[in-house]
């Protein structure tokens, strides 16, 4: 993995001359407006009165990976999403340009305070939207373009559990990683694989849809669009859910108003709580960023569904 320069000095400095080369218009102001895991995000008005979205990624290629993705997931679902307008890397910066959606994402605090009709409305939209990807099905697992994986189970033990452990291994060796977080996993690899019934069809999902990733007008919450794909495959489409209870994201009720909007499998609270587990814990093993507190509440949250399950096994 090569990791690209995000500082945000240099971002400053290079990324209005990029957008007006392919764009032909006049960069007039650039703003940082956020930053997750795997990139940073600016907000630029140009002198042709449209303003645009340009984002500078941590890891080389993954601008032409997300931008693949952008354009397959608006196809399929009827919430606004960002429109690729250009994709540019040299030896320092990969970067996309993308149409500009307003709003604020939810992870805002401002949020919290709103009225529980509108949480609940709000919720309704983003699942709505979801259930629109995970009615799209594939013939099989895997990647977006080249799925090869005839079962979930297989692609998600070679291309996830296996990789994921190996390195979280090394890296607790090393004194990297909580032994006994490796431990929690661990176990929880067991079971889930004891109790794991193929009976998915491969669905598209969007594969980051916390709440950073989902706008909303400040005001009235009202869902406003879509945003920032990253791992959109054709999967179990429960494997798509865990990202809804991340960060305080179940403040607004998204996982149990997917749940009362579509059945899940039997097991589905724990295969999620795992799923969210273990992605959070790879995020040391790649170009992410590290989120301890995140991380510290999966796992907490692994180890409740276990506990739950144990009972029932």
């Amino acid at each position: 993995m090569e990791l690209m320069n995000v500082d945000n000095k240099y971002l400053q400095r290079v990324l209005p001359e990029i957008t007006e080369t392919h764009l032909k218009t006049k960069v007039l102001k650039l703003g940082f407006i956020g930053g997750g895991s795997f990139g940073k995000v600016f907000k630029a008005e140009l002198s042709d009165g449209n303003t645009v979205a340009i984002k500078a990624f941590r890891e080389k290629g993954a601008h032409r990976e997300e931008a693949e993705q952008l354009e397959i997931l608006a196809k399929h679902t009827s919430v606004k999403m960002p429109e690729v307008l250009f994709v540019y890397e040299d030896e320092k910066v990969a970067v996309m340009g993308m149409s500009f959606i307003e709003g604020s994402n939810t992870l805002n605090p401002a949020f919290l305070f709103k009225s529980r009709k509108q949480k609940q409305a709000f919720a309704r939209a983003v699942i709505q939207g979801m259930l629109e990807w995970h009615s799209i099905t594939g013939e099989k697992f895997g990647d977006l373009k080249n799925p090869v994986y005839n079962t979930w189970a297989e692609y998600y033990r070679r291309e996830k559990q296996e990789p994921i452990l190996k390195g979280l291994a090394d890296l607790s060796e090393k004194g990297k990683f909580s032994r006994r977080k490796l431990e929690i996993l661990t176990e929880a690899t067991e079971i889930f694989n004891r109790i794991y019934e193929e009976t998915a069809a491969p669905v598209l999902i969007h594969g980051d849809l916390n709440i950073m990733n989902i706008m909303a007008d400040v005001k009235t919450m009202k869902l406003t669009g879509f945003i920032d794909p990253k791992g959109t495959i054709w999967a179990d489409r429960e494997y798509d859910l865990f990202q809804l209870l991340n960060m305080w994201g179940n403040s607004f009720g998204l996982y149990e108003t997917y749940k009362k909007a579509y059945p899940l499998s039997e097991y589905a609270d724990f295969k999620v709580a795992y799923y969210g587990a273990l992605h959070e814990a790879s995020m040391r093993l790649g170009g992410g960023l590290i989120m301890p507190l995140w991380e510290d509440l999966d796992i907490n949250r692994l180890k409740n569904e276990m506990k739950k399950l144990r009972r029932l096994l």
